[in-house]
C-alpha cells in the first residue's frame, strides 16, 4: 500500500512570510489522517513546522504516523527548510518513540505551573524593582547573545544563531522597553542586581492567557546563593500581580539544575519539543 500527502487547500501565507498547509495522509487515496505543516520565516532560510499529526484509530499501529513524517520532511525540504521541529504532549508516548526512531533530538521542555495561589512572599534580604529603560538597552544586547549561544551549543551556525535570536526578540519586544504585557525586574540583594526575570502577559496554551517566563538569569558572581529560586519566585508574583492564575516557561534539554528547580517549585512538562536538521 501507498502512503501519501495530499493537499487539502492552498498554501496559506501572513504578513510575516510565515506559511502553513494541512494535508490528508492517504493510503492509496484514502484518507486516514491529517498532517500541518508550517514554517517560520525567522532569519535566513526557514524553519519547517510539524504542528499536529494524527492518523485515525483503524489505521494506526501500522506504520502510517512514521511514512506521513517521512513526507512531511519532503514537503518542507521543498520549502527550501533547513531543519523541522515538532512539539509533542508529554504523555503522548507512541508519538516520542516516532520522533526518536526518525532521528530527532530532543531540543527542550515545555513547563506549566496551574493555579497559582496568591503572590509569593520573595526570601528575607532580597527585593525587586522593574528594570529601566537605559538598563533595557544594556540587557537586550546580553539577551541576544546569550539566547544564540543555546543555539550554537547546539549545533547551530554562530551566524545563524544570532541571525534567529534577533529575529525572535524583535518579534517578542516590538515595542522594546514599552512593549504591552512586558515585565522584566532586578532581583536585588544588598543594593546590588543579583539576577534578572522577563515575564511577559500572553497565551500559554490555547485559548487560556498567563505569565510566560522568556528569560531568567543570576549574574555569575551570585550564583549557588538561592537567588535562582528568588527569581522564580518573583516571576510567580509578576504573574499572580497582573491577574493571571497560570505561568509557563520553556527550559533546554540538558540543562539539569533548572529542570530540577521548576519541578521543585510544581511546575509540569506538558510537551517536549524536537528538532531534526534536514541536510
Amino acid at each position: 500500500m501507498t502512503t501519501t500527502l495530499r493537499p487539502t487547500g492552498p498554501i496559506q501565507r501572513d504578513d510575516t512570510g510565515a506559511t502553513a498547509r494541512t494535508y490528508d495522509v492517504c493510503v492509496n487515496g484514502r484518507p486516514v489522517g491529517v498532517v500541518e505543516l508550517a514554517t517560520d520565516p525567522g532569519a535566513g532560510r526557514p524553519v519547517g513546522q510539524v504542528r499536529s499529526l494524527r492518523i485515525d484509530d483503524a489505521d494506526r499501529r501500522r506504520g502510517r504516523g512514521t511514512v506521513a513524517a517521512l513526507a512531511a520532511e519532503e514537503v518542507l525540504r521543498g520549502w527550501n527548510c533547513t531543519e523541522v521541529r515538532a512539539s509533542i504532549p508529554a504523555d503522548a508516548a507512541p508519538a516520542l518513540r516516532m520522533a526518536a526512531a526518525l532521528g530527532y533530538t530532543e531540543r527542550g521542555r515545555n513547563m506549566l505551573k496551574e493555579p497559582l495561589g496568591p503572590p509569593p512572599t520573595l526570601p528575607d534580604g532580597v527585593e525587586s524593582r522593574p528594570m529601566g529603560e537605559e538598563e533595557f538597552d544594556r540587557w537586550r544586547s546580553h539577551a541576544l547573545r546569550q539566547f544564540a549561544q543555546d543555539w550554537i551549543s547546539r549545533g547551530v551556525p554562530e551566524e545563524e544563531a544570532l541571525a534567529r535570536s534577533e529575529a525572535v526578540h524583535r518579534q517578542l519586544l516590538p515595542d522594546g522597553h514599552a512593549t504591552p504585557g512586558t515585565h522584566i525586574h532586578y532581583l536585588i540583594a544588598d543594593g546590588t542586581a543579583v539576577g534578572h526575570v522577563w515575564v511577559s502577559e500572553t497565551e500559554v496554551r490555547p485559548g487560556q492567557e498567563g505569565g510566560y517566563v522568556f528569560d531568567v538569569e543570576v549574574a555569575p558572581d551570585h550564583r549557588g546563593r538561592g537567588y535562582g529560586r528568588a527569581l522564580m519566585l518573583l516571576a510567580e508574583r509578576i504573574a499572580a500581580g497582573t491577574g493571571h492564575r497560570r505561568i509557563a516557561l520553556h527550559v533546554f534539554e540538558g540543562n539539569t539544575p533548572a529542570l530540577a528547580l521548576y519541578e521543585s517549585l510544581g511546575y509540569r512538562t506538558t510537551h517536549r519539543n524536537f528538532v531534526k536538521r534536514l541536510l
